[in-house]
C-alpha cells in the first residue's frame, strides 16, 4: 500500500495502490490528512463519528475525501488515525471513527487547507489490487 503526490501547478493529485478497497480508502484518508498536517504529530486524545456515502465506488471515494478536511479544518479536529467499514446494501457507505484531538495550528505543523475534492481525472480500478489517483483543489 503507498500513495505518492503527482505534479500538478496548483491542486494536489495522489494516486494510490492498495490490495484492496478498504486499504485503498485508508491509504486515500492517510494521504489527504499528511497533506494539511503532520499526522505523527497528532496525540489520540479524543474520537470523532463521522460517515460517508456514494451510490457508487467513485462517489464514495469523494464522499469520503470531503468528510475529512471537514473534519480537520471545520471541527478543528487533527486526525491520527481511522477506524471504518465499507458496507455495500444497494449504495455504499462508510460507518468510520476518526482519533485525534483538537487542531492545534502549531503543534500538527498546519500546512494547507484543501477547499474540495473533485472528480476530475478520478479514476478507481479494481483488477489485481486497487489503483486510485484523484485530484484535490487547494
Amino acid at each position: 500500500m503507498s500513495y505518492k503526490f503527482l505534479d500538478h501547478a496548483t491542486d494536489a493529485i495522489i494516486e494510490v495502490i492498495a490490495k484492496d478497497l478498504k486499504e485503498a480508502f485508508a491509504v486515500a484518508a492517510d494521504a489527504e490528512i499528511n497533506l494539511t498536517l503532520d499526522q505523527d504529530k497528532v496525540e489520540e486524545k479524543d474520537q470523532k463519528k463521522f460517515s460517508a456515502n456514494g451510490k457508487d465506488v467513485r462517489y464514495l471515494l469523494f464522499s469520503w475525501l470531503e468528510e475529512i478536511p471537514f473534519i480537520l479544518i471545520t471541527e478543528g479536529f487533527a486526525i491520527k488515525r481511522i477506524e471504518f467499514e465499507i458496507k455495500k446494501n444497494g449504495e455504499y457507505k462508510i460507518e468510520a471513527t476518526a482519533f485525534g484531538e483538537p487542531l492545534d495550528v502549531k503543534k500538527h505543523n498546519f500546512k494547507v487547507e484543501i477547499k474540495a475534492p473533485t472528480f476530475y481525472d478520478m479514476e478507481i480500478r479494481q483488477n489485481n489490487g486497487v489503483y486510485m489517483r484523484f485530484l484535490l483543489d487547494l
